[in-house]
């Protein structure tokens, strides 16, 4: 039972995949915060493109 804990604590396969999961899940967190903190700015540029695009001058 000792050997067979000792292996698995020892193994390493599959580590490099986790590391790039949890930077992914990072900057998707990140880019949520973002967007989130920015919300009213970016629905203010979305608006004022949607009107300049209905209302050529």
């Amino acid at each position: 039972m000792t050997a067979l804990l000792h292996s698995l604590l020892k193994d390493e396969r599959g580590q490099g995949l986790t590391e790039y999961a949890l930077i992914i899940a990072f900057v998707a967190v990140v880019i949520i915060a973002v967007l989130i903190a920015f919300r009213g700015q970016i629905e203010a540029v979305f608006t004022s493109a949607g009107t300049e695009l209905a209302n050529p001058h």
